[in-house]
This record gives structure tokens, C-alpha cells and sequence, in this order.
């Protein structure tokens, strides 16, 4: 059953709802086994499907749930748990799930890698199942004409690993994190080392496969241009159920350099981290060096902090020679002081899993690993800068460095320019390019349990946003939807939110394209079936509950 027609829709809608208002522990069983049958009846296979659902009764079921989560702060025993996780090997499991969640007014959670930095993709605070996009991982690689169909459970380190075995002279502009799920990332745009040359991932796709409100298994003709526009970038969860990707492949020379170079306050690093404001978002294209900021141990005696210090690590690839990478960065940034003995020439693929943080001697097949090797509870937030942070303002930020709760503390330093310059911010929704020099990801990490411990970490990392606020986009102040920040706004946890409501946070991530992202939500999910607290809302009064 792949259409239901819309006045159909609109009946199982209401009922469902008006049902599950006076729901108990009694009712979510029954509902729970309801939605099962449902799901079985659905779809073409009963018995295949039987051993793709997960009740709260079923053994693994914590065990599949816990498998992607990425975030601690998500895994606790007050977090909200789905009545069901549906694991789909076909597409018909989850047209079926659609069809059967909107009869049982359950809302839906798609997951592909588990990285959503609220946790979203597995989290709600209403009834809610999971589709786990796990098992729909395929590749399939296209050398001769330079692009991939990629399935949305797959995840950055298998599509790298995936290309790689076709082609040494191929790579794609995605992630760093090998673990994150090309599903979320690609529709929030995604970006990496490659990012200045060949811009965002989600300005390399070229055709998608979505499942719609209405069960509608559509690729980009049959979606239509505005559909297709906002899945890239527009953070996909707010329009249906993405499938796969097709993307544009994109051309790296056979050998690529890269390096990681530290700096202490007492090495000068306040005036280098200056001067990167300076330079970074107009090197060459075909070289990209990021920073990261931690705080760590002093071995200086003059140290006024006594014994820590906070340390800049600028990180690096090239796509060239370490001979012709050197003269670039002595041209423009020669306070670095970057040696050639820096500097490390390798394989597009293997540069991959040095930025990643793999060992030197781990084989490419270490990115086909779908969990990291350690998780951590963490809160993350986004900054972009428009103009060279002084360094008065980077004098002001280090003490923040020296506190308790900084101590697995970072912000990352993502340059711009380039590719990212030549985009029109209205391309696809994602709105950051010219004039910006570069992202910040603030992002705070613990390892003890408890609220109390939680909550001081938070607050740490909101007082380090406050404190950036005067050296950083402003009206509004931008942020990155993929580094999900339920800080600055949020939807109502029930039914219909406004226009102006959803502006607060919406705006930041996606400035003036956010009013046609809701145009869009409208046409293709008046009903406003696919929400979260950040979704893209509905226009219409019909989705008012």
C-alpha cells in the first residue's frame, strides 16, 4: 500500500491523536502491539519484517538502541526511550512504518549514523519509534563517470573506503568523523579538508531517492526541483525518509600532504591563531588548515597559570607535493615556521585516516567500523566569524581554558573561503559562504555521570558562547545546523509551531533561505507529520493540534 489519499490521511491523523491524548502504560502496549501488526500487514514480507522490529519486550532491543548512540548525555535511564525500533532492509519496511506511525500517532525518529549532537535522530519527549537506517548501507561506485548511489545507513568511513578501492585518484568533500552517518551529514551539507576546494558535500549531490509523507518512494524528477533543493542542506528529517544519495565525485591528485603543528600560549599562539584570522580563508584553495584549541599541562615555568597552558594545533592537508605546499604557507603564514620535516606526503585515502586520528599503520579497512572507539557525554554548539577575532579577544578567552570543566574542552577553527565563497547562499539552504572566514565548533566533553555534573558542564560552554558574542556573526547570529543547539530555540513539543517561533533558531541556521524551506515543508508535509524540536514547521492551520 504505496498511496493513501489525502483525506484518508487527514482521518487516520486526527484519530490517532485524539486516541493517544489519554494514554497509559495499559495503552502503549496495546498501541505497541497494534503498530506491529500494522507493520507486518504492510509490508511484503511478514516474516522478514518480524526480525527487523524491536519492542521493549525483545532482548536486543537495548542493545540495537544503545549500538548507535554517540552521545552519553542520550543513554541515561531518564532518557526518553522509542516504543519501537524498526531496522528496514527494504523500502517497503519503511513505507510501511510511515503508513503505520501516522494510524498510531507515533512520531518518527530516522537514524542513520547516531551523531545528532542533541541526539534527535533517537530521542523525543512524545511516543516515538526509530527507523534505524543500519542495514541500508550499499555503495556502489562509479569511477569511470565520477559518481556513487550511497545509502542513507551508510556512513562517511565506508563511502571513503568505498571509493577508495575504485579509484586513488577520487575522494569526496565530507567528514572528518568516519562514524557519521552519510544520512544526516549530506542533508545538513557536511563538509571537510576538501570543503574550500570542492565546497560542502551537499553541493556534490546530484539525485536523491526520498520517502515521502504519503509512503511515495520519489527520486529528483519525480520530487521536483524545490524538494530536492531543500533536502541539501535543509536537514532532511523535516520532508520524509532519505534513501540514498547519488553524488558528485570529485578529482584528488595521487599524493597529498599533510601536517599537525602545536603551539602553546608560551609559543606564541595568541598572535598565530590571530594571524590564521588573517590569512586562512584566502590561501590557496587546494590547502586547508584548521585549528584546534585545548588546554593541557605546561612544561613552562613562567606559565601565570601555573601549570596549564592552552595549546593551538593547526592541522593541515594540501593537495600537492610537501615542495610545492612549503613556499605557499611561508608566503602567506611565515610566523607558522612550518618545516618540511612537518610534513608528511601520502595517499588522499590514507590522509583521511590521519585527520581522522587513526594510527599510522591501521589499514584503510578501519573505516568500515561503525562505532567509535570511545563515547563520551558532550554539548556542542557553532559560531562563524566574520571579521579577525583581536587578540584581546582570544586573551579573554583563555582563562574560561583554565576552569574544571574545560579540561576535555575544544574549539575547532574550520576555514572558509574559496569554493565556499563562489556559492550563492541560496544554492541550497545551507546560507554560510562569502564572507565568512571561517566556523567555530565549541564543544565540551565529560566523563562522569549525573545531572549535577551535566549541568556544570553546560553551563561552562554557554558561558564560553557568551563570551564569543561580540567577536562573532551577528543579526543573526549564525550557526551550524549539523552542530544541533537545542539552546537557541526550539518547536513546540506538540502539534502547530508559528512562523515566528521557529524563525528564533531557524534564521540562525539558515538565514533567508529558512522562509523557503517552510514554503517547501508546506507544499510536500502540510500536516507537519515529520517534526522534532528544530524541524521545519508548516504554514497551514492543518497542522495546528
Amino acid at each position: 500500500m504505496k498511496f493513501i489519499s489525502c483525506y484518508f490521511i487527514v482521518l487516520l491523523f486526527s484519530l490517532s491523536l485524539t486516541c493517544s491524548s489519554a494514554s497509559t502504560l495499559d495503552d502503549d502496549t496495546n498501541n505497541n502491539e497494534n503498530l506491529v501488526e500494522c507493520l507486518y500487514q504492510y509490508s511484503n514480507n511478514s516474516t522478514s519484517t518480524s526480525k527487523l522490529v524491536y519492542t521493549k519486550s525483545n532482548s536486543s532491543y537495548s542493545s540495537v538502541l544503545q549500538f548507535s548512540i554517540q552521545n552519553l548525555r542520550f543513554e541515561t535511564n531518564t532518557t526518553s526511550k522509542p516504543l519501537v525500533i524498526v531496522t528496514p532492509s527494504e523500502i517497503s519496511q519503511i513505507q510501511a512504518t510511515i503508513i503505520c506511525s501516522k494510524r498510531h500517532g507515533m512520531q518518527i525518529r530516522t537514524r542513520s549514523g547516531g551523531h545528532d549532537y542533541e541526539g534527535l535522530s533517537y530521542v523525543s519527549e512524545v511516543p516515538f519509534l526509530i527507523i534505524d537506517l543500519i542495514n541500508l548501507s550499499q555503495i556502489h561506485v562509479d569511477a569511470d563517470n565520477r559518481t556513487a548511489w550511497v545509502q542513507a545507513g551508510a556512513t562517511i568511513g565506508q563511502l571513503y573506503y568505498a571509493i577508495s578501492q575504485k579509484s586513488k585518484t577520487l575522494g569526496f568533500p565530507a567528514a572528518v568523523c568516519s562514524t557519521v552517518g552519510v544520512g544526516g551529514q549530506f542533508s545538513g551539507g557536511g563538509y571537510g579538508f576538501l570543503m574550500r576546494k570542492y565546497g560542502l558535500a551537499a553541493d556534490n549531490i546530484i539525485d536523491a531517492h526520498i520517502i515521502d509523507v504519503n509512503g511515495r518512494l520519489l527520486d529528483r524528477k519525480a520530487m521536483g526541483e524545490d524538494l530536492f533543493w531543500a533536502i541539501r542542506g535543509g536537514g532532511g528529517a523535516s520532508f520524509g525518509v532519505i534513501i540514498s544519495w547519488k553524488i558528485k565525485l570529485v578529482t584528488v591528485p595521487s599524493t597529498v600532504t599533510v601536517f599537525r603543528v602545536a603551539r602553546t600560549l608560551e609559543q606564541n599562539a595568541t598572535e598565530l591563531v590571530h594571524k590564521w584570522h588573517l590569512v586562512a580563508n584566502k590561501l590557496d584553495d587546494n590547502l586547508t588548515i584548521r585549528i584546534i584549541l585545548q588546554r593541557l599541562n605546561s612544561s613552562s615555568s613562567s606559565n601565570k597559570q601555573g601549570s596549564l597552558t592552552v595549546q593551538a594545533t593547526f592541522e593541515s592537508m594540501f593537495l600537492g607535493t610537501v615542495d610545492e605546499l612549503i613556499p605557499l604557507v611561508q608566503e602567506r603564514f611565515p610566523e607558522l615556521g612550518l618545516l618540511k620535516q612537518d610534513c608528511s606526503e601520502m595517499s588522499w585515502i590514507q590522509s583521511v585516516l590521519y585527520l581522522g586520528g587513526f594510527s599510522s599503520n591501521e589499514s584503510p579497512q578501519v573505516l568500515l567500523n561503525r562505532t567509535q572507539s570511545s563515547v563520551f557525554y558532550f554539548k556542542g554548539k557553532s559560531d562563524y566569524v566574520t571579521v579577525p577575532i583581536p587578540e584581546s579577544g582570544l586573551e579573554g578567552l583563555w582563562p574560561l581554558f583554565y576552569e574544571d570543566e574545560a579540561k576535555y574542552a575544544l574549539m575547532i577553527f574550520n576555514p572558509y573561503g574559496g569554493r565556499m565563497d563562489e556559492i550563492p547562499e541560496s544554492e541550497i539552504p545551507f546560507p554560510h559562504r562569502a564572507g565568512n572566514i571561517c566556523k567555530i565548533q565549541h564543544i565540551v566533553y565529560w566523563m562522569e555521570e549525573g545531572d549535577d555534573v551535566a549541568e556544570r558542564h553546560m553551563n561552562w560552554i554557554r558561558r564560553v558562547y557568551s563570551y564569543m558574542e561580540p567577536f562573532v556573526s551577528k543579526s543573526p547570529r549564525a550557526a551550524y545546523v549539523n552542530y544541533r543547539d537545542l539552546d537557541i530555540g526550539v518547536n513546540n513539543k506538540n502539534g502547530y509551531t508559528s512562523y515566528k517561533k521557529a524563525s528564533v533558531w531557524g534564521l540562525k541556521y539558515f538565514k533567508n533561505n529558512f522562509n523557503r524551506l517552510v514554503h517547501v515543508k508546506t507544499k510536500v508535509d502540510p500536516l507537519n507529520f515529520f517534526r522534532n524540536e528544530q524541524s521545519i514547521p508548516s504554514l497551514l492551520p492543518l497542522g495546528r493540534k
